[in-house]
């Protein structure tokens, strides 16, 4: 296609509502997904291949744990600086938000809040810079919307623990440097673990045939009596809101990745319908074409707005786990039927890697379900509404 000018949308002005902080950072993080995703990360899906080179390209340019406080690492950043560079990096693909998703909320926060001072000086910066790669064990084989039946048991045995279990659906598994773990104790209380990769019981099989995410990488973790000491448990996560919170911080940039899915979609389609001409004339000439267009952009700025005022409430810690929950299932909800329908723009050629909506439909099958299924955030939604909790 020759290129058209055209700027990712923004038909409230919402630009307007960001700092010059937060506009300058979405450029650096925009600019670095045209340069270096996406031309490459195509031929990665199809190769089912995560682009391991980009982690270290993200520490580079604080994109990894950006809400961390410099003294370990971080950049120091609120809220909505995170959720626009998740929507950036989604732009690009799932599975590179993904990645930065679970370094950053699900290795780097809990070791933030709940590690010790040994541990936030060890590994933080590292992770930072993308040095090592971090994972997150919390789903089970049988235990998936309700991590409270976990089957894994971190068992005392004198001056240690032996740890065993499961864990499955884990991004970056199997080259991850540091695994934040969970399990039950002896008490039946969750506690969470940091295991560093090579320890002895633990291994990390690849999960194969995935038609979906496939520039990431997914897989097992499996502990067979591995020996946990003291200093390898988070000392202030005890019992099963600490890996909740963790969640509430990987739904929130969800929330704003899956914006980005949608802009680029959106992007194609607008470009497309104005160079396809059928009739003697583009595309975008036509009812249904522009009905589709004006849908698209409508459900966009609805969810750009419902994340603003998200990060707002984030960045002053007033965000509720159930508005969090409310704009990650609308968000991405909203951005899977828009990549169905802009597909349609495109006819035939929309099923190729020429075009991206194929592969962000693929992976938002994925995104809709992970970190808390479409349905059980409508049930946390329902349960604010009448008190009652619905899925025990």
């Amino acid at each position: 296609m020759n290129e058209i000018e055209f700027n990712a949308p923004d038909y409230f002005n919402c630009d307007e509502l960001f700092t010059e902080e937060h506009l300058l950072i979405r450029s650096a993080i925009r600019d670095w997904v045209d340069r270096s995703v996406k031309p490459v990360i195509e031929g990665f899906a199809e190769r089912n291949e995560f682009p391991r080179h980009l982690i270290k390209e993200m520490g580079e340019m604080g994109a990894l744990g950006p809400f961390i406080p410099e003294e370990y690492g971080g950049a120091g950043l609120d809220y909505t600086a995170y959720g626009l560079i998740m929507q950036e990096l989604e732009r690009g693909d799932s599975g590179i938000r993904s990645a930065a998703s679970v370094q950053s909320s699900l290795v780097m926060y809990p070791l933030n809040r709940y590690g010790s001072e040994e541990q936030k000086k060890k590994f933080l910066p590292l992770l930072a810079k993308g040095e090592i790669i971090g994972c997150f064990g919390l789903t089970e084989p049988d235990y998936g919307s309700d991590p409270g039946g976990m089957k894994t048991r971190l068992t005392r045995k004198g001056d240690h623990y032996l740890l065993n279990g499961a864990k499955m659906w884990i991004t970056n598994s199997s080259i991850a440097d540091v695994s934040i773990v969970w399990a039950k104790d002896d008490e039946g209380i969750v506690r969470g673990i940091v295991l560093e990769k090579g320890i002895k019981g633990l291994t990390a099989p690849m999960t194969h045939g995935k038609w979906s995410l496939r520039a990431s990488v997914t897989g097992e973790l499996v502990f067979d009596d591995v020996i946990v000491t003291e200093d390898m448990i988070l000392p202030l996560a005890s019992g099963l809101k600490a890996p909740l919170s963790c969640l509430n911080s990987a739904r929130y940039g969800i929330a704003w990745g899956a914006i980005g899915a949608a802009m680029d979609c959106y992007d194609a389609a607008v470009r497309y319908s104005l160079e396809r001409k059928q009739f003697n004339r583009p595309i975008g000439s036509f009812q249904l074409q522009q009905k589709k267009l004006a849908e698209a952009l409508t459900e966009i700025t609805k969810a750009q707005l419902l994340c603003w005022r998200l990060g707002q409430l984030r960045s002053e810690d007033r965000a509720t786990p159930g508005q969090i929950s409310m704009a990650k299932r609308n968000n991405v909800f909203m951005a899977l039927n828009i990549a169905r329908e802009l597909r349609q723009v495109l006819g035939a050629m929309g099923i190729t890697g020429d075009f991206p909506m194929m592969r962000h439909m693929m992976n938002l099958e994925s995104v809709i379900t992970y970190e808390g299924t479409h349905d059980v955030h409508l049930l946390i939604t329902g349960a604010d509404i009448t008190g009652i909790q619905a899925f025990k």
